[in-house]
């Protein structure tokens, strides 16, 4: 596809913190809208009986997952100064988004979706049993050359195959009643896993001793091709 100029096509980067860990995708996404209007930005909006937002998001969370960074792009009708932007976004977001960096774009080849194929998590969640017993579980998995999620939504249930999302093995941290997985996770375009879809494989299939109710889910990165999002239009 051949790249366009986007003079005024911005792309921000931005927290969910624990107040929003339990708030749907939609609902965040809405709370971003809301202070986009809010802060007077000179927004682009589709043509059309319902014109909408021109707003794009990267991965969606799923609920229950913090991030430490999450990204989305957002097309002016007019150009602004990155930090005049940013300046105003800032003093508009809610509670538990905070605005880390924003640049404007000067090309794309493509969507931001498409752009990211690369999620890094923690899982922070509470032992029940012997750190042995938590290493061991781990280590089955991490040796496992394949291991299937039964999926089950109110419209269908799929079998996926997890290993193939998996970008490397899950490391493991313990420390007193509580332990730390590092995942590194794969997203495709046929499909991903959730670190919460791994979390109960590890506990209802592998023994992991882990009270999977009070794990702590959080998203640290979001790459595309090794990169940051913001630096793939360098």
């Amino acid at each position: 596809m051949a790249e366009m100029k986007l003079s005024f096509l911005y792309r921000a980067a931005v927290t969910k913190g624990e107040e929003l860990r339990y708030i749907s995708h939609l609902d965040y996404a809405g709370a971003i809208q809301r202070a986009i209007r809010r802060a007077g930005l000179p927004a682009a909006y589709s043509e059309g009986f319902n014109p909408h937002l021109k707003i794009s998001f990267a991965s969606a969370l799923a609920v229950g997952v913090t991030s430490d960074i999450e990204y989305f792009d957002l097309e002016l009708a007019e150009p602004l100064p990155p930090l005049t932007v940013a300046k105003r976004l800032k003093a508009t977001l809610p509670p538990g988004i905070n605005l880390l960096e924003l640049r404007q774009l000067r090309k794309r080849k493509g969507t931001l979706m498409a752009e990211a194929d690369e999620a890094g998590y923690t899982v922070d969640i509470p032992l029940t049993g012997p750190a042995e017993a938590a290493r061991a579980a781990v280590a089955a998995f991490n040796a496992a050359p394949e291991c299937v999620f039964h999926r089950a939504t109110p419209k269908k249930t799929r079998d996926i195959e997890v290993k193939q999302y998996m970008a490397e093995a899950i490391a493991l941290e313990t420390g007193g009643e509580t332990a730390r997985l590092t995942m590194r996770i794969r997203i495709t375009p046929t499909g991903s896993i959730k670190p919460g879809e791994v979390l109960s494989l590890l506990v209802d299939r592998y023994g992991f001793p882990g009270d999977e109710r009070n794990a702590g889910l959080c998203r640290r990165a979001l790459t595309g091709q090794g990169k940051s999002l913001l630096e793939l239009d360098d």
